[in-house]
């Protein structure tokens, strides 16, 4: 979708068009869920959650301003709070479906039961590595590598200066490799 659509939704969205909000709705549900489910790992929830963006999406959106950027930040950072307050009373988990994440692997060659089990291993390995960093370690290494959002557009969704979340990519990717055992690894090759 052009910039100048979007922009013309989000405006009529924000007076209220129902139409405008169904299509921008449309446009952002599948990538608010999958961000969503990957901070929280159940379907049931994701789904919830998801729905509750949307609601209250929904009812901010008068006071909603197009700032010549994508809305999709503006939806994420709704997302983000209500991630966040999930949280609050949950351990934080992050969960990333093999099959999900990697649909490239179906009818490949490494869609083999072996290929896949592996792979399944390597991404459980990895899930448990992200569910150990900070709260807002997960959300940018999620937002960045997973959905592969800009670090402009994570610092609007954070309501963060860049500097702060290419720092926090810089420590999150920094533990992982700990956690890992990659820095590890890579010392004794040497």
């Amino acid at each position: 979708m052009s910039m100048e659509r979007e922009k013309e939704l989000a405006l009529r969205a924000s007076e209220h068009d129902p139409e405008a909000f169904a299509e921008l709705y449309d446009l952002y549900v599948d990538k608010i869920y999958n961000y969503v489910y990957h901070k929280v790992g159940n379907t049931t929830e994701a789904e919830d959650l998801t729905a509750q963006v949307f609601t209250k999406a929904w009812g901010a959106i008068g006071g909603y301003e197009w700032q010549g950027y994508s809305f999709s930040p503006w939806l994420f950072r709704i997302a983000h709070n209500l991630v966040v307050d999930y949280h609050r009373a949950r351990r934080p988990t992050v969960v990333l479906d093999v099959l999900e994440t990697r649909p490239d692997l179906v009818g490949s060659e490494e869609s083999r039961p072996e290929q896949i089990l592996q792979s399944m291993m390597t991404m459980e390995r990895v899930r448990e590595a992200i569910g150990e960093l900070t709260e807002e370690q997960q959300t940018v290494i999620v937002l960045r590598f997973i959905e592969g959002y800009s670090t402009a557009d994570i610092a609007r969704i954070m309501g963060k200066r860049r500097g702060a979340i290419r720092g926090l990519q810089f420590r999150g990717l920094k533990a992982l490799r700990k956690i890992l055992g990659v820095e590890e690894e890579n010392n004794e090759s040497r």
